[in-house]
């Protein structure tokens, strides 16, 4: 005869080893993937910001996944918290994809289908928070509870699998970083020790808020697979070790990027500016594009990643919190 005492030890492992299965999604679950999100993740153009395909692009092919983008470059959470005169999510992705939704254009199983969020590039820059130029009052906490709450409004809508993704170090940009120069994303005068050192910060602070948000929230719904991927950590990794991912005929660089525009103080954006560009394989030695943007083969790695958590398989950078 088995001890109700073993018993509720057998009953607590169970319950241990269900919860921990019940994580995530299941390999071979996931046909399809939303984007949403700014440059860093709009496959709707080419060739996109990183001068070539952009990340979707590639973990489609990986996948295979079939990709339905609704990011687009230049967007922010929400025009009303840091305004830009593009496609925010809130005001435009979400509403174009509730429409397509609900005319019937677009019909994806909810368990088969998984939205990447990718958003906080623009909130945080320039003509936003770093230089002061948003909505009085808004600070880096509505602007990242604004991703969560994306992140709600799919789920009410029906969406059930999610990848959150982090803010990178954007810091480490070329636009950002203390060495910095004046480039086709801005030309004025500005303190580069000080933008760098509060665009860390801010990303920071932004990544820590946004993964609490969601810690709390995961719970509250139910049937919902929530990961979030550590795309500060990702990035910082290919800086560091460059040799890991990138993979180009010209020494590895970290610090340059593949079409440099070096500006004059105050000079007009749109005059030409003294340009550099890297050509043919020795691109894929760039973990940039230009100043703000990742390279190509900083999306094909950053694809594969993202492929292996949407296929149910484990990534060192990423975390299923429900």
């Amino acid at each position: 005869m088995v001890s109700p005492q073993v018993l509720r030890v057998a009953s607590a492992l169970l319950a241990l080893v269900t919860s921990s299965i019940a994580l995530g999604v299941a390999p071979g679950q996931i046909k399809n993937f939303v984007t949403f999100g700014d440059s860093y993740t709009d496959s709707s153009y080419y060739p996109s910001a990183d001068g070539g395909y952009q990340w979707p692009t590639w973990a489609a092919e990986y996948g295979p996944f079939n990709l339905y983008g609704l990011a687009r470059s230049g967007a922010t959470c929400s025009n009303l918290l840091t305004y830009r005169p593009f496609p925010p999510i809130m005001e435009w992705q979400i509403p174009a994809y509730l429409n397509e939704t609900y005319n019937g254009t677009l019909a994806l199983n909810p368990q088969e289908t998984i939205y990447t969020i990718w958003i906080g590039t623009n909130d945080l820059g320039v003509s936003a928070l770093l230089t002061g130029s948003d909505t009085p009052g808004v600070s880096i906490v509505p602007v990242r509870q604004c991703a969560v709450d994306v992140l709600k409004r799919l789920y009410e809508s029906g969406a059930r699998n999610f990848i959150m993704q982090s803010i990178i170090p954007l810091d480490l940009t070329i636009l950002y970083s203390s060495n910095s120069y004046p480039s086709r994303y801005w030309t004025a005068q500005r303190n580069t020790t000080e933008w760098s050192v509060f665009m860390r910060e801010l990303v920071r602070a932004g990544n820590q808020i946004t993964l609490l948000e969601l810690e709390a929230l995961a719970p509250t719904l139910p049937g919902a697979h929530i990961a979030s991927f550590d795309s500060y950590g990702f990035f910082t990794d290919v800086y560091n070790h460059p040799g890991n991912y990138l993979n180009g005929t010209a020494p590895l660089n970290v610090t340059g990027c593949i079409n440099s525009c070096v500006y004059a103080l105050n000079e007009s954006t749109s005059d030409p500016g003294d340009c550099t560009v890297a050509e043919g394989s020795a691109q894929d030695s760039f973990m940039w594009y230009d100043e703000l943007h990742f390279s190509q083969q900083t999306a094909r790695v950053l694809a594969r990643e993202i492929a292996t958590v949407m296929s149910g398989q484990f990534s060192p950078w990423a975390t299923w919190l429900s």
